[in-house]
């Protein structure tokens, strides 16, 4: 479904291209639809490619994104979000290859089947700079089951911005979103702490480190292309994950 709404994007905009009407934006056009920047991967900020930004913007992402050497560039499927770009984790294609700094990602990997998992991440991998990182939050299926084992399945787990969250929603989808006609907001697949990390050294990510927040229902992972010492792995969690110690 995700391909083929890409698709149908990219099919639209090359009508609209053909039939002489402004505004457009073409597969590989770098544009950003609120300033008309030509290219959004100039400058000499690091850039944060914020992957499924939803109405979010940095202030949602990691602390050690928040500085002014940090610029970001958002990302989603959804044009009501007003997104620089408009694009999926499995098409990124007006990304150019290793052209960010950093990748952000929060509760989207869930959204994707398993078997489009290792594609979205090798598509990370071919954005990101060889020294870049990505830093990738989903919610904790473990922590939900535990509730759910206690049936306690529509009982609230967390408070989230959209509001209340139950482990049936950290499970399947999140009812408030999927009733609004988008099917990509839907879950299909999910994580425990090992099977993140799991997946991110599947696709070539040397360095890992993951970090399970059971009392806010996430997880954290935190990956590099190349060996990280585990001291480095930490030091990175503490600068960019949020709330993040190690006793």
């Amino acid at each position: 479904m995700t391909r083929l709404i890409a698709a149908l994007q990219r099919g639209l905009s090359s009508w609209l291209a053909h039939h002489g009407l402004a505004g457009v934006t073409q597969p590989g056009e770098l544009r950003n639809p609120d300033t008309g920047c030509p290219d959004l991967f100039l400058g000499t900020e690091r850039k944060l490619l914020h992957v499924g930004c939803g109405p979010a913007d940095k202030s949602s992402t990691g602390p050690g994104f928040q500085s002014d050497a940090w610029r970001e560039i958002r990302l989603d499927i959804d044009p009501d979000c007003r997104p620089d770009i408009l694009g999926t984790l499995l098409d990124m294609s007006q990304v150019p290859d290793s052209s960010v700094d950093a990748i952000f990602s929060s509760h989207t990997l869930e959204h994707l089947y398993a078997h489009e998992i290792p594609l979205a991440l090798a598509e990370m991998r071919r954005v990101l700079k060889k020294d870049g990182i990505v830093l990738s939050t989903v919610p904790d299926l473990q922590a939900a089951a535990k509730m759910i084992a206690e049936d306690r399945m529509f009982e609230t787990a967390y408070q989230s911005p959209a509001g209340p969250i139950a482990p049936f929603d950290i499970v399947y989808s999140y009812r408030g979103f999927v009733g609004r006609d988008r099917p990509y907001m839907a879950h299909h697949s999910g994580f425990t702490l090992s099977t993140l990390v799991q997946a991110f050294k599947d696709a070539d990510f040397r360095g890992v480190i993951g970090i399970r927040k059971e009392s806010s229902f996430d997880l954290w992972v935190l990956a590099l292309e190349s060996p990280q010492s585990e001291e480095r792995l930490r030091g990175l969690a503490l600068e960019f994950v949020p709330g993040v110690s190690f006793g």
